[in-house]
């Protein structure tokens, strides 16, 4: 030990150990505490963007154009729920996810759709001729893509000719229309996320 410390006092020495160690100490508790926070930042979702435009033009062109844009049947839903008919898109959009689901779970989803939307009395019943009710029925035995496709070509015949032509001349459309600065006036504001969008599209018409 150099001279300089051994002349110090022993609780000198003690004291200036003990800052050493409790230095030290802290200084390896904050390195973690700053590694957990870095760790955390990343693991902060991303602000979900909404990538799906508004067009508008295209979804005048063909009903097809509107009913496959997000955006665009997230409006028509909207529309629909206006005139407490939403059954006709929800139908729709259940037999798209009906022909990807996988082939061990089609039975059972095929079964919960024409109790839900075909069948007689059924808490979401579409207008279906009895023809073609009793066709989807039968379809059920072998139940494949094909199942409802006959009954979802004439629902969405029917959108087509009858709704569809009111959705484009309704408010809702028409304010969709404005350019963007202007939908702020006429309460749809763009959101930054498609959820928050739609949920402003969904309350429009209520």
């Amino acid at each position: 030990m150099c001279k300089g410390l051994a002349a110090l006092p022993a609780t000198c020495l003690k004291s200036a150990k003990d800052i050493k160690h409790k230095i030290g100490f802290l200084l390896q508790k904050a390195e973690p505490v700053q590694e957990q926070k870095a760790v955390k930042e990343k693991e902060k979702p991303a602000v979900e963007k909404s990538s799906t435009p508004i067009d508008t033009e295209k979804w005048k062109a063909s009903f097809t154009n509107l009913i496959n844009n997000d955006v665009g049947r997230t409006a028509f839903t909207a529309f629909l729920k206006s005139e407490f008919s939403q059954e006709n898109i929800e139908f729709w959009v259940a037999c798209e996810d009906f022909k990807r689901a996988p082939p061990p779970q089609m039975q059972a989803k095929a079964k919960q759709i024409f109790k839900q939307y075909i069948d007689v009395d059924s808490p979401n019943e579409v207008n279906l001729d009895s023809a073609t009710r009793e066709e989807t029925r039968r379809n059920l035995e072998k139940c494949d893509v094909t199942c409802f496709d006959e009954a979802q070509s004439k629902i969405f015949t029917l959108m087509e000719k009858d709704s569809y032509r009111r959705f484009l001349k309704s408010k809702l459309f028409l304010d969709l229309s404005l350019p963007s600065h202007d939908n702020k006036h006429c309460g749809l504001e763009r959101k930054g996320t498609f959820t928050e969008f739609s949920q402003c599209l969904l309350s429009h018409c209520a």
